[in-house]
Parts: structure tokens; sequence; C-alpha cells
């Protein structure tokens, strides 16, 4: 995920300050771990307060999540110099997973706004910080 001021996805929509989600569902992913997941984006302390620290989450700042499903990011590139996606989730589970994330989200009070599932998509943002953090369940 990564810090933005504003960003947009085509085919899909835009924020203005908040978080980009690069949502990646990888086999053996299940609804738990990306609730689990929504929760800990929604709550984590990466915006700053009054004093430029750390202390303030998405909740806090009323901001919104541009949530991008990004199958590469499960590739493997241990071997050769053509990256596999066999770990990736199937699209008949991993969208499930994607929506069921979003909804999470939704029901946590942020605002959620989505690239479109499988489709290739044109994600414009402005990094704000930059600030870019990887999060696993």
């Amino acid at each position: 995920m990564q810090r933005v001021a504003r960003a947009s996805s085509t085919p899909g929509g835009s924020i203005g300050p908040g978080l980009v989600v690069l949502l990646g569902i990888a086999d053996g992913d299940g609804e738990a771990g990306a609730v689990r997941l929504a929760e800990k984006i929604a709550r984590l302390r990466i915006f700053q307060n009054e004093d430029g620290k750390f202390d303030r989450s998405l909740l806090d700042t009323a901001g919104a999540a541009l949530v991008v499903s990004q199958f590469t990011l499960i590739a493997d590139t241990a071997k050769g110099n053509r990256p596999s996606f066999s770990g990736a989730a199937r699209p008949n589970v991993a969208e499930p997973l994607y929506e069921r994330f979003c909804d999470a989200l939704r029901t946590l009070g942020v605002e959620v706004e989505a690239g479109v599932f499988a489709a290739r998509m044109q994600v414009e943002l402005v990094n704000d910080g930059p600030v870019t953090i990887v999060l696993e369940v």
C-alpha cells in the first residue's frame, strides 16, 4: 500500500488523500485473512499528526482507499527470467476475496473506490511521503 495525496484507476475510480492498496491474493488465502488485512490497513497509523509523527490512521483522517487487484505481486522469480504466477489464486477464488476485502473496509467506515478485477488498468497516483508499506497476513 502507498499513502497518496490522490490516485485513480482507469477503468475504476479515484480518490483524494488516502491509500492505494495493491492487493495480491495467493493460493490458500481466505476470507478471515482478507478481513484481518482490511482491519489492519484501516487502523495502521501512517498519517502524520500535527507534530509530524505517524500517529493517525485512515479512519482518523477520513481518508479513502483505492483498491487494485494485482496478481503480479505473487510472482515467483526464483527460476529463469520469466516470472511464474502459479502461486496466485485463480480468478474464481481471488475475485470473491477481493470483493470481501473491499466490503470489510467499507464496513469499518472507509470510503472505497476500486479498480476493475482482472482488467488491464492505468493507475495514477501522487505518493505522499513517499510512504510505501508491505503487509502480509
